[in-house]
């Protein structure tokens, strides 16, 4: 499979002229051993999913790093997290070497919290997530970004199949003990059946026959692993009654599409989940467009109980606060824009721009207004302008 380029690239290069060690986490696939090994082709590689490997560390560690010649790149790291503590040592013997020591990861809580113990200012922190629209023409909804199902979509069915069996087996049995994969993997289907919505663990847990416990201890398996983005509600004193419970996405719409049975573009512009998809990619758009800036998330939605509610608010470093709607239409008219203003005058004019999101049409039309201070951009443009400043606070 020929590399492509990833927007991330450039901040792993900094980060590694300028911290002993770093660590690349990221959902599993997405692309972060094959974005280290171009990166650094003459680094040691070594996959710490190796049984034998995992068996040599745990009988004798520090025997282990001795036969290693640094720079290193260790691949799945949370399968022996009893390594970092004595990488830890190795460092501050050297603590001027810089770059020597490159992790990844694939679930995020256990491995952040071994390296806020081991590595605290020694270790960059970043993430890559799969392909963004930026990184590849091929991205859509129907397909989503992992590398391979890009490189071979007629094989799509049989790598997400494969892919939901590794992640079971591996990464969801690793952390917790699941009884019953069955229910499980159900689970994933119901919760792709909600995405976009306010999340309701009651309404979760019932058909499936849980306790709200078991729910609550399945989303952190898929939200620790980058499988499904929580966004947190917007808090303002508004003087209104603000709904506080997040909304739940799907990181990759490719795989959210399989969940549901959507299998054709034909499939996916008849179903009625076609405008929760297109909101699911706006929101992992732009957490990529911050992950690939080494930057932090910040996403947030907005909804009260009079029932007034804004897809997205992203405050931006510099630029101030964006308010964005998602509309799968290809056509926008101005009443789509309504809750966007409508918000803007509670948040006293302070949203900086207003913006609906939309599906690129077959003819492309030029930038076009949704109303009055209300701009109209189709997804790829959108793109383009989300990542062009750093988001954040500064």
């Amino acid at each position: 499979m020929r590399y492509t380029a990833r927007r991330l690239a450039d901040v792993v290069v900094e980060a590694v002229r300028n911290f002993p060690a770093v660590v690349v986490t990221g959902p599993r696939r997405a692309g972060k051993t094959t974005l280290l090994r171009h990166l650094f082709p003459r680094a040691q590689y070594v996959l710490l999913e190796d049984p034998d490997i995992q068996a040599r560390i745990r009988s004798d560690p520090r025997a282990f790093l001795d036969a290693v010649r640094p720079p290193v790149v260790f691949d799945e790291i949370q399968n022996t997290p009893e390594l970092l503590g004595y990488v830890r040592t190795l460092i501050d013997q050297s603590p001027r070497r810089l770059g020597q020591w490159v992790f990844t990861g694939s679930q995020e809580a256990p491995l952040m919290r071994g390296i806020s113990e081991s590595m605290a200012g020694r270790a960059a922190i970043l993430q890559l997530l799969p392909f963004s629209i930026r990184e590849s023409p091929k991205v859509s909804l129907l397909h989503g970004g992992f590398p391979e199902v890009l490189a071979r979509p007629k094989a799509r069915g049989l790598w997400f199949s494969s892919y939901l069996q590794t992640y079971l087996e591996r990464d969801v049995r690793a952390i917790t003990n699941v009884r019953v994969l069955a229910t499980f993997r159900r689970f994933l289907s119901l919760l792709a059946s909600g995405n976009g919505q306010i999340l309701n663990k009651t309404d979760l847990a019932a058909p499936l026959g849980v306790s709200v416990p078991t729910v609550s201890e399945w989303l952190h398996i898929l939200e620790i692993t980058n499988q499904i983005i929580l966004v947190s509600p917007y808090f303002e004193n508004f003087g209104k009654r603000i709904i506080k419970s997040p909304k739940l996405y799907w990181g990759d719409s490719g795989l959210t599409c399989y969940l549901l049975g959507i299998n054709s573009t034909a499939e996916l512009e008849r179903s009625p989940f076609l405008g929760a998809l297109f909101e699911g990619l706006v929101a992992s758009e732009i957490l990529k467009s911050q992950t690939n800036a080494g930057s932090r998330k910040e996403l947030y939605y907005f909804r009260d109980q009079q029932g007034l509610e804004v897809d997205f608010l992203v405050p931006r470093a510099n630029a101030g606060l964006w308010l964005i709607e998602s509309k799968a239409s290809k056509t926008v008219r101005p009443e789509m824009a309504a809750s966007l203003l409508s918000l803007n005058r509670s948040l006293r004019k302070k949203a900086k721009r207003l913006i609906v999101v939309h599906r690129k049409p077959g003819t492309p039309l030029p930038p076009a207004a949704a109303a009055r201070s209300v701009e109209a951009l189709d997804i790829e443009r959108f793109v383009e302008e989300v990542a062009s400043q750093k988001t954040g606070h500064g």
